[in-house]
């Protein structure tokens, strides 16, 4: 009787075992996949910013042609 139960308990034993190699598994590859998704948000972030900069030099190019833009009409309005 006893032999059955410890037959039972080393069955036990050994699912747990099983379980937390698999749980252990599935913890590296989530920590591989955390680390690829960090870098990622690090290049996007990083595309964002040079975007931001790009956008705001365009915008100040814009402005300097509008600028230009109202100068020539204004001296067509003039002649």
């Amino acid at each position: 009787m006893s032999f059955e139960v410890f037959e039972k308990l080393e069955a036990k034993v050994q699912q747990a075992i099983d379980t937390i190699t698999l749980l252990q598994m599935e913890i590296e590859e989530l920590k591989e996949k955390n680390i690829a998704l960090t870098q990622e948000v690090q290049v996007a972030s990083g595309n964002h910013e040079s975007l931001l900069r790009e956008n705001q030099q365009l915008k100040e190019e814009q402005l300097v042609w509008q600028d230009r833009l109202r100068t020539l009409l204004g001296k067509m309005e003039e002649v």
